[in-house]
């Protein structure tokens, strides 16, 4: 596989890219860096960080923050392994009234492959309510979410109000109260967006008999 450069990975680089999936893939984080030098058998953090930043400048991870545990694997540090992309399952949000998301670590599935060619981070939730059922969403279902910045009325986002979190459809409307939250179930109210409300994310599948279906 060939980097950003069209330089080949080397073999040390490939070697420290497979420590870092085994390990998420195993334990639900990226590896400390005396995990990464056990699993090389190197003696310096400076050796560790050189291969990082190759395999960083490569494109094949991310590094969101100085700290070791706060490695992420890329599309193409996937494709470069042959390994199925893996999300990080981050808990239980509603579709009802907003409750709070509680956050579960050290859990990650494998994507399919149309997921995995996505250059955003994704992450799932599990679904309480039945406020989208009419979207078919039900309660219990597992939802596949895409981070991104802007949205487009009609998608199915989610969105954190304060602490609690919940999945809705996104409206933007000419008319009032011209953008909010629309359940999809008739017993529930809409929620005006105000300054408090957050969007996270675009739900794009939903988990149905161990199966990604396309949201809709």
């Amino acid at each position: 596989m060939l980097n950003a450069m069209n330089k080949p990975l080397t073999a040390r680089q490939n070697e420290l890219l497979s420590i870092i999936y085994e390990y998420i893939r195993d334990t639900g984080y990226s590896p400390s860096f005396e995990e990464m030098r056990e699993r090389l058998h190197v003696s310096s953090n400076q050796s560790i960080l050189d291969l990082l930043e190759k395999l960083r400048r490569g494109g094949y991870i991310r590094r969101k923050e100085s700290g070791a545990r706060n490695l992420t694997l890329l599309p193409i540090g996937y494709e470069a392994l042959g390994k199925a992309r893996l999300a990080p399952f981050m808990g239980i949000t509603s579709a009802g009234a907003p409750m709070e998301a509680i956050e579960i670590s050290g859990e990650w599935r494998e994507m399919p492959g149309e997921v995995a060619r996505l250059q955003a981070e994704i992450f799932m939730l599990k679904i309480s309510g039945d406020s989208m059922i009419n979207a078919g969403i039900d309660d219990g279902d597992v939802v596949l979410v895409q981070t991104k910045g802007e949205f487009v009325s009609g998608e199915i986002v989610y969105a954190r109000i304060g602490d609690e979190g919940t999945v809705k459809r996104f409206i933007s409307d000419e008319k009032p109260p011209y953008v909010y939250l629309k359940p999809e179930n008739p017993k529930y109210r809409n929620i005006v967006i105000t300054e408090e409300v957050e969007m996270k994310g675009k739900v794009i599948s939903i988990l149905k008999d161990k199966q990604w279906i396309p949201a809709k």
